[in-house]
């Protein structure tokens, strides 16, 4: 049976069955992670919970879509996960890789990563052309959202002494992925509830990969820290603002007058969140390290 058509995957002018079930997850693992101790990995969590969310609340009651703000929403979080995956994931998996006997061991499981998020990410489009009865949306970032968990849970349960700021950048785009989300769900008559899965879906899978006992090898550790920032590199770059013909921005731009001018102007706008984004996250670093 369909699952749009029974209405529990994305219910159409109600919740979402499967989305409510999966706050109800979250609630209970949050409840584990506080009596393990894993507490950066519950606030993650909950920010990544807290921003889709909010995002996919005012995605679904927004008349229109504003490209300047979905710009500025990609752009600042594309750039706050590059520096992040680069200032905070990279040196560790070279670290790692060095006390293991070479550095190249780190850089095997970036290149992994890449990869790993390309493949994905490519298959992943494959399967949207296909009847499922699954809302594409919903689902593509859904499985975006627990794998993403997964990777994060792993990290801090590696190295527990990496500091919030890491995680907190890598889940800042779950903001503009959700107001984009909603926009098309509610467009397409469906319910933005469903949107509450990939919402608590970071936290309902790092929080039981985070409270998993990780070998101490170096050589596990430095690909296990390779692979997160390769995945989390091709994330960000996947979310760098596209202002090409026949992109997401480009949709949206095609609604107004002036469309082509309009996108040229945003291609500035997108240089510049970007920028932004990085600089927000170097700017924190250096705060938190004074």
């Amino acid at each position: 049976m369909a699952i749009n058509n029974n209405s529990v995957f994305n219910n159409v002018g109600r919740f979402s069955l499967i989305g409510l079930a999966s706050v109800v997850g979250l609630l209970v693992l949050s409840g584990f992670a506080l009596i393990e101790g894993a507490l950066k990995v519950l606030v993650i969590s909950w920010v990544a919970f807290a921003a889709m969310g909010l995002g996919a609340w005012l995605g679904a009651r927004a008349t229109s879509t504003s490209p300047h703000r979905l710009v500025w929403g990609y752009g600042l979080a594309s750039g706050a996960m590059v520096t992040s995956a680069a200032m905070f994931l990279v040196p560790q998996a070279m670290g790692l890789g060095s006390a293991a006997g070479t550095p190249r061991i780190g850089g095997i499981g970036i290149a992994a990563g890449i990869v790993a998020g390309y493949g994905t990410h490519t298959i992943g489009h494959r399967l949207t052309h296909l009847d499922t009865g699954f809302d594409t949306t919903t689902a593509a970032i859904t499985a975006h959202a627990l794998s993403a968990g997964l990777i994060i849970g792993l990290v801090y349960a590696s190295m527990p002494t990496l500091g919030l700021l890491l995680g907190l950048a890598i889940v800042s785009h779950k903001g503009p992925a959700g107001y984009a989300a909603a926009r098309r769900l509610v467009r397409d008559g469906n319910s933005a509830t469903a949107l509450l899965l990939p919402s608590a879906g970071v936290g309902l899978t790092a929080i039981p990969s985070a409270l998993l006992p990780v070998p101490a090898s170096p050589a596990v550790n430095a690909v296990v820290f390779g692979f997160a920032a390769g995945i989390f590199l091709h994330i960000a770059l996947d979310f760098l603002p596209n202002c090409e013909a026949g992109s997401e921005i480009d949709e949206v731009c095609s609604l107004e007058e002036h469309s082509h001018d309009l996108l040229d102007e945003l291609r500035t706008h997108a240089v510049g969140s970007t920028v932004l984004g990085a600089a927000v996250v170097v700017a924190a670093w250096l705060v938190v390290s004074a």
